[in-house]
């Protein structure tokens, strides 16, 4: 999801430090992170190259840390193209941004996919997180508009079934299971002019095609600083009719996210400009509407 994990006053928006280098790349993970996102980004390096060879760079070294102090880091090539973020986005971009998330999604055989973990941040993590969010967070330095966003957020978790104690973990039965990349920002999609690839793979694991979608074009980047057609995007996905529904669970849960990191940025060092959360507030307050 690319920001940090836990609004605490002010939000984290990177997760690991990155050295661009003419040919390659280095990625070092921070260690107070723990192994976690080391592990799922080698992981899906691995399984990618063998799968679905071109759609994301090639591993070309891991460096375990020697000492506990030390960072965990990944040497790749380094892919061409610019990122989709903050680009107009037309039909060819689109479209090649669509097909290069269907070959993540397909990469794996069924069985291959069975054995792997849960993606982290998969839907009954999110709804815990947004729980204990909602139980510690004072809204009292958010706006308005914000404020009754995020009441009208909690009532419709309440009543949305997801996340519940006595529903099975993992993949909803009636939906198929993906490799899911598992973060959703448009900056991590490199377009050379003709296809896109991608990069950035440290919450990837298996998931559905509805909370991986919901993921793209829920995050902020799908509108911030320039929006792109999130309908034009998803029409060029063929849902079942389990998936659909469940998109929209998916979406509404996610904006939900949004509206709290977006609500926690640091005024003294904003990453986003001024009225964001409000504008985003809004924008679940029309999902909510719209699932009424």
């Amino acid at each position: 999801m690319d920001p940090a994990r836990e609004p605490t006053g002010a939000v984290r928006w990177s997760t690991h430090d990155v050295a661009l280098h003419p040919d390659r790349v280095v990625k070092r993970f921070r260690v107070e992170e723990g192994p976690g996102p080391y592990v799922r980004e080698r992981r899906a390096l691995t399984l990618l190259a063998g799968r679905a060879p071109g759609v994301a760079p090639v591993l070309l070294g891991a460096h375990d840390p020697v000492a506990a102090a030390d960072p965990p880091a990944l040497e790749m090539s380094r892919l061409p193209g610019v990122p989709l973020r903050g680009n107009p986005l037309g039909e060819r971009q689109l479209t090649a941004w669509a097909q290069a998330v269907r070959t993540v999604h397909s990469a794996l055989p069924s069985a291959e996919l069975a054995r792997l973990p849960l993606r982290h941040g998969h839907e009954r993590e999110t709804v815990r997180r947004v729980r204990a969010w909602y139980a510690r967070l004072p809204d009292r330095r958010a706006a308005p508009a914000v404020r009754r966003a995020l009441r009208a957020g909690a009532e419709w978790l309440d009543g949305s079934g997801l996340g519940a104690p006595d529903a099975p973990p993992g993949i909803p039965p009636d939906v198929p299971a993906v490799f899911g990349a598992g973060d959703g920002n448009s900056a991590n999609y490199l377009w050379d002019g003709h296809r896109v690839r991608v990069v950035d793979f440290e919450e990837s694991g298996r998931s559905d095609r509805a909370y991986e979608l919901a993921e793209i074009v829920e995050h902020v980047a799908s509108w911030v600083p320039c929006p792109f057609d999130a309908a034009a995007f998803l029409h060029r996905f063929p849902l079942t009719p389990a998936e659909a529904a469940r998109l929209r669970d998916c979406r509404t849960l996610l904006a939900l996210v949004w509206v709290f990191l977006l609500a926690d940025d640091d005024p003294a060092h904003p990453r986003n400009p001024p009225g964001t959360a409000e504008r985003q507030a809004r924008r679940l307050r029309r999902l909510l509407d719209d699932g009424a």
